[in-house]
């Protein structure tokens, strides 16, 4: 099924509302729907419950018929033969035999129960509501994320802890109320996930993780996990063969499973594949054996991205440079007069405020119920075209102002701080976002950086400014980066950022190269105004910065 945005500005539909088939495959994409997951499991809670009920009633019938025929044994049949001879005994015991024990073995209870319970999941699957195997690939990547943007230690996720290690010592970084610890089922999944991207950096963290949990529980099996210790051994031997870290070392532990495992076909299998790929390969004797994480398509950009996010929003930049300033503004207008906003200039160079209290929290909440039956996966310019990209995780919708009275408000506190024609086509709509697993949106720029961009369809120019409002807060994560200007700013809930795209001369600034932090802890939901060149020709730009 398609859904469509109706809108008279036919081409700001084709660049910014553009709209995707609805998947039920990106669930990761917006915690909004792993809320609505947390209501789809309490359905099969419920379906649970009730296969409990009915096998519960099944197990005390047969627990009667063991009881009974128990009792028979130690009591009836072990005493005196004349007990035998007697018929109601013989018959008795032949109606078992025949009848009863057939009965209960080949009971279709057992299967109905099963089957309702079946039935009940299949509802759920029905409805669309239930995870695809892309989200479940997608949670892991996020995990995976957050392990590599914020350095965390493997092994304090393993136990529900956000740690990095800080010299020699793990420290959190943050403490949640709540600690939930993976399985080794859990580990072996994100590891299975890296192992097939051929990420063997990630997959052998997790994989050695799997192990060691599978191995802690004896190598016993629970019924709802999908892997086991032999599955997790046999995509760590690969891992690390790949990695090349102590192959030989690890082919004699491998060896040492096939030993555990010695009717398993599999891993006998690849004992003899590594032997092989060992004579072909031997191993490189290097003291370089640690592990290398994988490059990216932001190599140039990574560590400052990183080390910008990690730590959770830059001291105030003032301190250094006294042009920086906090005050309440009012930007001369009679609306403001009264009622200014505290404004924190936090940057000149790119010149970017953050205005304080800028929305109210049942503002905020308002926007957000708006949104939600619109969101969508968010897309990002792809040549001429749109499409969705693993560098910008998360959920959009598009509001025009004629949506709610509150929009057609918003637009105008914009105009009373910046001095700017925020109304369509000059501006475009706001556009509302919702934050997933590890919900980021790697270093890029607002403003288009090439002539073909779809912006330009839009006969107004390019995005000559952001303003970016923040609609809640988050426990960890999400700050914004500026990555050249080497500053981020956290999430301040219900405040809003606002920066200049482009010089006056209407080339962009290179300046403002800006990256959404994966969202470690929260629901990070903000508002976008995107405003653009024409229709501002006699608006007074509010930059104090003459030399832009």
């Amino acid at each position: 099924m398609q859904y469509y945005f109706k809108s008279i500005y036919s081409v700001c539909v084709i660049i910014n509302m553009i709209l995707i088939p609805l998947s039920f495959g990106e669930m990761y994409t917006s915690l909004l729907n792993v809320k609505q997951a947390i209501i789809v499991e309490r359905q099969l809670i419920d379906h649970l419950e009730t296969y409990i009920v009915h096998e519960s009633e099944r197990l005390e019938d047969i627990k009667r018929f063991y009881a009974k025929v128990s009792e028979l044994h130690s009591e009836v049949y072990n005493g005196p033969s004349a007990a035998m001879a007697n018929p109601l005994v013989a018959f008795t015991l032949i109606k078992r035999l025949q009848s009863e024990w057939i009965n209960l073995i080949y009971s279709d209870e057992a299967q109905e129960n099963t089957q309702v319970f079946r039935s009940g999941y299949e509802e759920v699957e029905e409805e669309g509501s239930l995870p695809k195997l892309e989200d479940l690939q997608g949670a892991a990547k996020g995990l995976m994320r957050l392990q590599d943007v914020y350095a965390l230690q493997v092994g304090g996720l393993v136990r529900g802890h956000f740690q990095r290690i800080t010299n020699g010592n793990p420290i959190d970084i943050y403490s949640p109320t709540i600690s939930v610890p993976l399985s080794g089922d859990d580990c072996f999944l994100v590891g299975k996930v890296a192992y097939e991207l051929e990420d063997y950096y990630h997959s052998v963290q997790w994989l050695e993780e799997s192990v060691r949990l599978f191995r802690g529980a004896g190598g016993g099996w629970s019924p709802e996990n999908e892997g086991t210790l032999e599955d997790a051994l046999d995509h760590l031997a690969f891992s690390h063969f790949k990695e090349n870290i102590c192959t030989a070392r690890l082919f004699l532990f491998y060896q040492l499973d096939a030993v555990i495992y010695p009717m398993n076909r599999r891993v006998l299998k690849n004992v003899g594949k590594y032997e092989r790929l060992l004579v072909d390969n031997p191993p490189l004797l290097s003291a370089d054996t640690g592990l290398k994480r994988p490059n990216t398509t932001y190599l140039r950009t990574r560590n400052t991205y990183e080390r910008l996010c990690r730590t959770q929003g830059t001291p105030p930049m003032r301190y250094e440079n006294p042009r920086l300033f906090c005050d309440y503004f009012n930007n001369d207008s009679p609306e403001l007069l009264l009622q200014p906003i505290r404004r924190e200039v936090l940057s000149l160079q790119p010149y970017v405020v953050l205005y304080h209290s800028f929305i109210t929290g049942s503002e905020a909440e308002r926007i957000k119920d708006l949104a939600q039956t619109g969101l969508r996966r968010s897309v990002v310019a792809s040549g001429e075209e749109q499409a969705t990209a693993e560098y910008r995780i998360s959920k959009s919708a598009w509001l025009k102002d004629t949506a709610h009275p509150i929009i057609g408000r918003l637009d105008q506190r914009i105009t009373l701080l910046t001095s700017l024609n925020v109304q369509p086509p000059y501006a475009e709509y706001l556009q509302v976002v919702n934050y997933g697993i590890g919900g980021h949106y790697e270093p890029h720029f607002d403003h288009a950086t090439s002539a073909s961009s779809p912006l330009f369809r839009l006969n107004t120019g390019n995005r000559v400014a952001t303003f970016m409002i923040y609609l809640s807060s988050v426990d960890a994560g999400g700050s914004t980066a500026f990555i050249h200007a080497n500053f981020s700013v956290p999430v301040v809930e219900n405040a809003a950022l606002f920066w200049w795209n482009l010089h006056r001369n209407g080339q962009g600034d290179g300046d403002t190269l800006h990256a959404g932090c994966p969202v470690l802890v929260g629901d990070k939901w903000v508002a976008n105004k995107w405003i653009h060149e024409y229709g501002q020709e006699f608006q007074r730009r509010c930059s104090p910065n003459p030399e832009e």
